[in-house]
């Protein structure tokens, strides 16, 4: 799995509770339709209970962990966003910061606090 790198969330201290800041270099995904092909024919012999080679169980398991990492780039991607709109200069006291999709909110206090 060389040349992939895990990308981190972090909860830091320095700026108190809440503060969030993000390292996430990832490589992009291929998506494209050899790819594609190629996992196919690796879940198809593996279902049909045919051995597989080293390298084949190398694909799948970038495949799974490239995953998690697009799920981990959203999650930060996400509170950054929730960083930057409760660290505005627009934010009033105890005003709340809703989600991308507008499902859920969270309040932001003058301390920089979370909840």
């Amino acid at each position: 799995m060389q040349g992939i790198r895990l990308g981190i969330m972090m909860l830091l201290g320095i700026r108190g509770v809440g503060h969030y800041a993000r390292n996430c270099i990832i490589r992009p995904k291929r998506r494209d339709a050899a790819y594609l092909q190629t996992q196919l024919l690796i879940v198809q012999k593996e279902e049909a209970g045919i051995q597989l080679q080293a390298e084949e169980y190398v694909l799948m398991a970038v495949a799974a962990y490239l995953d998690e990492i697009e799920e981990v780039n959203a999650n930060c991607i996400l509170m950054a966003n929730l960083q930057q709109a409760s660290s505005s200069g627009t934010q009033t006291d105890s005003t709340p910061v809703y989600d991308t999709d507008g499902s859920g909110e969270v309040y932001v206090y003058s301390r920089g606090a979370v909840y």
